[in-house]
């Protein structure tokens, strides 16, 4: 039989140069925050080369998308944020003296 590992989590993912180290945690049974809820507590480090790391999250987005499918898990997508409307100046006044002014109708300037 294989050692099996539980994690309720991923708490960081820190990036050396070419080494990947990727924290899992879980909550611990002893320890409590200032809410009351269990702590997370560092549990195990898994450490990658930057093309595994890649190929491990390719299979997790799959898994991911299994689960999305079978409905087990919903997926929330961020929400985006429209650019406000532009601001209209109004009319733009031209100094008295400039040299454009020199049609008096304001379909030429």
């Amino acid at each position: 039989m294989h050692a099996e590992l539980y994690t309720d989590g991923i708490e960081e993912i820190t990036i050396t140069g070419s080494i990947v180290r990727v924290d899992l945690v879980s909550l611990s049974p002893t320890e409590r925050d200032s809410n009351g809820l269990p702590k997370k507590v560092f549990c195990q480090r898994l450490i990658f080369s930057p093309e595994a790391f890649a190929n491990s999250v390719e299979v997790m987005q799959n898994a991911l998308r299994g689960l999305a499918d079978a409905g087990i898990v919903t997926r929330s997508h961020p929400k985006t944020i429209s650019p406000p409307p532009p601001i209209d100046p109004g009319p733009v006044a031209t100094p008295p003296n400039d040299p454009r002014q020199t049609n008096g109708s304001v379909n030429f300037s």
